[in-house]
């Protein structure tokens, strides 16, 4: 059985190369998504944030020219969510694409509130990027 999913998009006028960058470095997720947790630290070869639920592991594909800033979080419960997100270019911006997945379980207000969150994370991923 598929499961269901939605792609919510940004356009952010800055080069994809540069975007790209800074996404990939997770260093800046409390910078552009502060609902997945208020600090991130490096640990050895690993990235770690502090969430409400937890400490959780966020590894990113390996660095790429495509675009590809897929990450998979490890969660505290020992459970891993693949998060599907694109950098591509548009003109002389890009357009950031990221694939919300609903979970086993989840009812559609929660689907509905995840969504709100993404957006909310792209719409500040855009201002802090295109007022830098």
């Amino acid at each position: 059985m598929a499961t269901e999913s939605r792609h919510l998009s940004v356009y952010i006028d800055r080069p994809v190369g540069e975007v790209y960058a800074f996404v990939a470095d997770p260093a800046n997720l409390p910078r552009w998504a502060p609902g997945l947790g208020s600090s991130v630290v490096q640990m050895d070869d690993n990235w770690f944030v502090e969430t409400p639920e937890g400490r959780v592991r966020v590894t990113f594909a390996p660095k790429n020219e495509y675009g590809v800033l897929d990450h998979e979080v490890l969660t505290p419960s020992g459970a891993t969510v693949y998060v599907p997100l694109r950098a591509i270019a548009s003109g002389t911006g890009c357009e950031v694409v990221f694939t919300l997945r609903r979970s086993p379980g989840m009812t559609d207000a929660e689907f509905d509130r995840d969504a709100a969150l993404v957006n909310g994370d792209l719409a500040l991923l855009k201002t802090v990027l295109e007022d830098a």
